[in-house]
Formats: C-alpha cells, structure tokens, sequence
C-alpha cells in the first residue's frame, strides 16, 4: 500500500500565523513538530517510509523536504509536485498515475490519502482504522473516514451512513463499516442539531483509502475530463495539468459513486479550522485558558493568548483570542474566529503583505527577516543554511552592504570570487551581477543594508538558480 499526503494548500483560516507563505501545515505551536511532521509521523505507524509520499506544489517544496528530512532522513526525496493547484480531484488523479508510472505499483494496491493539516489522536488506534480501510477498499470500495460528532459543528461536511457493509467488514470486532446513503454540504445550527440526534450523521474527515484501478473507473464514469488527462503518461498529464478542472475529489467522485462506504472513527480529530480549535492541538489550564509564548495573565478565564517573541499581558477578560505575532495582533471574541477569514478578505483586497508572508520570510536556501526599512533603504538578517546559495542575481534600482557576523560567506561580485569571515563586509554596487553562498558547516548569518530609489523584491533579475525558481526571491 501506498500512504499519500496532501500538503499543498494555502489556508489562511489561522491568520496571522498561517500565511500563503507558510501555511497551517508548518505551524509549530506548542512542540517542535509541525501539523504535518505529527501527519508524517502517524502514518508511519501505517507503512514504512518508502512507501509514504506527501503531494505538494514548487512553493512549498522545501518546507515539505524539511519536514520529512527532520522525521527522517529515508523521507528525503518522497515528493510528488503538482504543477499547480487544482484542488484535491486532479491532486489525487496525478497520484495514482505516479504510483502506477513512477513506482509501479499493482492496479490493485491500495492508497490511502490524508490531508497533511488534521490533529488526530491517538496515532496507534488510527492506524488501526486506516488499516480496515486499506483492507475494505481492495474490496472495491472508495473508504473515507467519518468522525462521530461530538457537538452540531456547522463548519463540516457531514457523510450519512446508509446499510451496513457486511462482506466488508475487517477482523477487528470494533469496527464499523457502511455504505455511503448521502454528502450533505455545511448545515445551519439547526439542521446540524438534527444531524447528530439521529446517530447517522458524520463529519466529512477528507480522507480516503481505494485502489487506484477503483479510482480510476471511477473517474472514468463521473469525472471525464480528469479520466482522459489519466490516459495520458506521466509527463503528459503534468504538462496538461494547468487545465484540468478546479475541483474537489467530493464534487468530482464520492458525492456521485456508489462504491462510496464510510468507517466512523471513535477518535480525536480536529482540521485546526480555527482558533477556537486550539483546545485540539494542546489543553487548557484550571481557568480554561491556552497560553503560548510569554504570557501573564491576572483573572484572566476561557481564553487563548498566543505570543511570538515579546511579553503579552492579559487582565480581567474573559472568551478572548489574541494572537501576536511581530507584525500583526488579532484580537477576536471566542466562538467567532471563523470572521478571521473576513479579515484575511480585507488584507487581500488592500494588498497587504502581512496576508502574504511573515517578516521572516523562508526560502529554499535558508531565511531573511526585514529589521528596518524606510524611503531608499532597508535592512535584513539572512541566514544561509550550510552548502546552500542564493542565485546568480543583479538589481537595477539598489545596492546592497555584506556584513558576516556569523559563518563564512562565499561572495561573487561581477563574477569575482571571495571569502567574507565574521566581522567582515563587502559590497555591491546596482547592475552588478553577485551571488552569495554558505560553503561552510554552521549557519551563515549576514546583515544586508540596501540602499536605492527602489529596494523592493521585485527589483530582480536572475540568471542561474540552484532551485529553479523565477525572477522572485
């Protein structure tokens, strides 16, 4: 069997700390791990690590290496990129064409696809699940996974369960199986309160386990644009990728397939949706209160106060979220933080960068973090991580200062090499093609000073990158 995780989405539902530049799925909250580095972690508890793969785009393809270097180094290289995002149907018809291509896997073998941004405990005993999943979908079936209500959610899909998969049903005696009878779309309060009354109401999880010869029968019956690309080889289903259909694998199939069956999970499970999911992810004080980073509070109950680097204090309030972070405060009433996609709307439509990125903005190569900026200049902390490089480069509108106050830098200024130790600078000038580079083993750390009419990251021109990217730093 193969394990696939889908770790290509942009959300922005955890703003200010989930940016398009790094979303939810790198967060590091409360443990070293990230969301998806715990995702990594449980479903090798499922299959070994050659035979898990996280599906992603080039944008986030070096935080996703991080990740799996970081759970091991086997995971490395398992990544399969999207050459672009068109939502969770093609993403998952591009990966059953590379098991099958790429590494030659049986029509018959089993997939199991998870999202890479759920919180789900505990690993052993949804590994267990998964594993009735695998068994049920070699049976023909497209399995996903229904989690049991705990409260009449109005921010999930809900699955209702029809007749029960008899010659389906695994060895274990605690487990469930049942055909799919319907897809229900996010419900109001109250028809959500009728949902879960009945006992045969679940919410849509996102994950699914099937064959890729099912999968593929089933794109051919209700999805037929996304089956004639699959006709296609590898290559050629990702050149046309751009143009396949902006759809959901529910849209595209379960919500249509008669071979849909469902297994209710008796689990902790959380998407992380929003800031009033927090209690998820780690637990609450005796006042009902979540605290992360410098805080100190005074009668302070039911809220959640997340900081960055600086003291946040909190006095005599109650049901709040604050979250901080070094460029942006969110302030929001507990049980409304789904309004913080209003805000993310209004960042959007004034063009603000803080819906972009932080201020330490991560590359391939490493870090930089803006210190100061104001008119004709601004000042960054670069750090290269070692044997990485920036690209061969000029900017027409700034010139830029060197100073190493960590490592060794590796400096090429108009095709001249040299060697910059700490407490040593260098400089180079506008129109000047340089490059700066990491040869040695720790860190390089570098204070850059620009200076010019024009010191934004546009002003680039690239002409040999190590990542393949284009002219954008």
């Amino acid at each position: 069997m193969k394990a696939i995780i889908l770790a290509g989405g942009s959300g922005t539902r955890l703003w200010p700390v989930s940016r398009y530049g790094l979303p939810k799925q790198f967060m590091r909250l409360d443990e070293d791990k990230s969301i998806l580095g715990r995702t990594i972690e449980r479903l090798l508890k499922v299959c070994p690590p050659k035979d898990l793969y996280v599906i992603t785009n080039k944008d986030y393809e070096f935080h996703v290496k991080e990740e799996l270097k970081n759970v091991s180094t086997d995971l490395e290289d398992n990544i399969i990129l999207e050459p672009a995002g068109r939502n969770t149907a093609p993403a998952i018809a591009l990966t059953v064409k590379y098991c099958l291509e790429k590494l030659k896997c049986r029509g018959d073998e089993a997939v199991l696809i998870c999202p890479s941004d759920h919180i789900i405990k505990p690993d052993d005993k949804f590994a267990n699940y998964a594993r009735q999943a695998l068994e049920v979908a070699q049976k023909g079936f497209i399995v996903t996974f229904g989690v049991i209500p705990d409260e009449p959610g109005t921010g999930y899909g809900y699955i209702k369960a029809g007749s029960r998969v008899t010659h389906a049903i695994g060895r274990n005696p605690g487990f469930d199986c049942f055909k799919v009878e319907k897809f229900m779309e996010k419900p109001d309060l109250k028809t959500a309160e009728k949902y879960v009354k009945s006992g045969k109401y679940y919410w849509n999880s996102g994950m699914f386990a099937f064959t890729a010869e099912t999968m593929i029968a089933e794109f051919k019956k209700h999805a037929p644009v996304i089956s004639g690309r699959l006709k296609k080889n590898l290559a050629g289903l990702r050149a046309d990728f751009h143009s396949m259909p902006n759809i959901s694998i529910d849209y595209a199939v379960m919500e249509r397939s008669s071979r849909a069956a469902v297994i209710p999970l008796k689990l902790t499970w959380s998407d992380v949706g929003s800031w009033d999911s927090m209690p998820d992810i780690t637990g609450a004080d005796e006042k009902g209160n979540i605290k992360i980073g410098d805080i100190l509070d005074v009668d302070t109950k039911n809220s959640i106060v997340i900081g960055a680097d600086r003291l946040i204090a909190v006095a005599g309030v109650k049901d709040l979220i604050v979250v901080d972070t070094e460029d942006a405060l969110l302030i929001v009433k507990r049980g409304e933080a789904q309004r913080v996609k209003e805000i993310v709307n209004l960042l959007k439509t004034n063009h603000r960068n803080e819906v972009m990125e932080h201020t330490t903005a991560y590359r391939p190569w490493g870090n930089y973090k803006v210190l100061e900026e104001g008119p004709r200049y601004k000042i960054k902390r670069i750090v290269v991580k070692p044997l990485q490089r920036l690209s061969h480069q000029l900017h027409h509108h700034r010139s830029e200062h060197w100073i190493v106050i960590k490592g060794i830098a590796k400096v090429s200024i108009d095709r001249k090499e040299s060697f910059v130790h700490e407490n040593e600078s260098t400089y180079v000038p506008k129109s000047t093609l340089h490059r700066l580079e990491n040869p040695g083993k720790v860190p390089l750390e570098v204070i850059e000073v620009q200076n010019g009419e024009y010191v934004e990251e546009d002003d680039i021109i690239r002409y040999d990158d190590a990542y393949g990217r284009e002219n954008r730093e």
